[in-house]
């Protein structure tokens, strides 16, 4: 274990702390953006951790870097964590016209508005998060850099045995909820069109926090006793801390037309493997319901790789931390994935 990492991660203050921490990389980009930095859609499940991730990154620099965290902020704890870490906070409807054309100027911009859950209750709120608000967004910030959180489920699913979805390849997605995230890059590229917009749309797949994500989802059903189905075999995930450091530093990458780029860890990673560990780490006896198919959400990492470096992370010490989590009753936010669905119906 790298001594800059613990063993085990036992409260979520340590948690927030290990995920913030910069590294010398985001240290240096961070010099070169301008105040302030916006971040559009921060009251979510990565807003917080990606903000306070960019206020020590610029303390660390010497660089007087205001960072401002948009959002409705429905989780009010959220805001006042943001806040007592020297994060300035806006309350604003980005779906709002008027208030998206209140908000402060910026030349740096990253936008994290999504919305996957619910799609098959009330799809039209989804397709209008999805697409209105990225429209708003991109008219009020036509002379920005701006990095846009997008999803590996643009892509249809690919052979295990192949390479991963890549960048150039068709987005022809199954579901509602994946053809509005299609939808929302086609909006970022059309005003990237028209104004010249610099734009880096950031397709992340399963980005791991230890209060969510597929490995806390696989380790709690193992430390409930309950199946693991094995449709969807295999996966590709990203420390979240990872994933918010290179969301950052690919403001750097912003280009018109937009340049797209797979974000996620390197390894195929076995749904059946990962759960006998969690079973072996936790003292669970492990079952499974049905068997793996030729298909997965899989993305190729070249270009990330080459652009922005591998995540340093260790899968190995995210699973140890996630099984200590799950075991020991760590907070939970009630968000799983649902990893397992292959038909797109969120």
């Amino acid at each position: 274990m790298s001594p800059q990492l613990p063993d085990l991660i036992q409260t979520e203050d340590a948690l927030d702390e290990i995920m913030t921490r910069p590294r010398p990389a985001l240290i240096e980009f961070i010099r070169s953006v301008r105040s302030p930095l916006v971040i559009l859609g921060a009251g979510g499940k990565m807003g917080p951790t990606l903000a306070r991730l960019a206020r020590r990154a610029a303390d660390a620099a010497g660089r007087p870097l205001d960072i401002i965290a948009v959002s409705r902020f429905s989780d009010a704890r959220a805001r006042q964590q943001l806040e007592s870490h020297r994060v300035q906070t806006l309350s604003s409807d980005l779906l709002d016209r008027s208030a998206v054309a209140r908000l402060p100027d910026a030349d740096h911009v990253i936008y994290l508005v999504g919305l996957k859950f619910g799609t098959t209750d009330n799809p039209a709120y989804t397709w209008a998060t999805n697409t209105l608000a990225p429209a708003l967004a991109a008219e009020r910030y036509a002379q920005a850099k701006i990095v846009a959180l997008s999803s590996g489920n643009v892509y249809p699913m690919t052979s295990v045995r192949g390479g991963g979805s890549r960048e150039t390849d068709p987005l022809v997605p199954p579901g509602e909820y994946a053809n509005s995230c299609v939808a929302r890059e086609r909006i970022f590229e059309y005003y990237s069109q028209q104004n010249g917009t610099p734009v880096a749309l950031i397709r992340l797949s399963y980005a791991l926090d230890l209060r969510y994500g597929v490995l806390f989802d696989i380790a709690q059903c193992v430390f409930n006793g309950q199946p693991i189905d094995l449709a969807t075999g295999y996966l590709n995930c990203i420390w979240q801390g990872d994933a918010n450091e290179m969301i950052i530093r690919a403001l750097a990458l912003a280009a018109a037309p937009p340049l797209a780029v797979n974000l996620t860890g390197l390894q195929w990673l076995s749904v059946r493997e990962l759960a006998q560990r969690f079973g072996a780490l936790m003292g669970r006896d492990v079952a499974f319901t049905g068997v793996e198919t030729d298909t997965a959400f899989l993305s190729d990492t070249t270009q990330m790789r080459a652009s922005l470096g591998e995540p340093p992370t260790p899968i190995e010490a995210v699973i140890r931390w996630t099984a200590h989590w799950v075991a020991a009753a760590g907070r939970s936010l009630d968000k799983p994935t649902h990893f397992e669905t292959r038909d797109g119906a969120y």
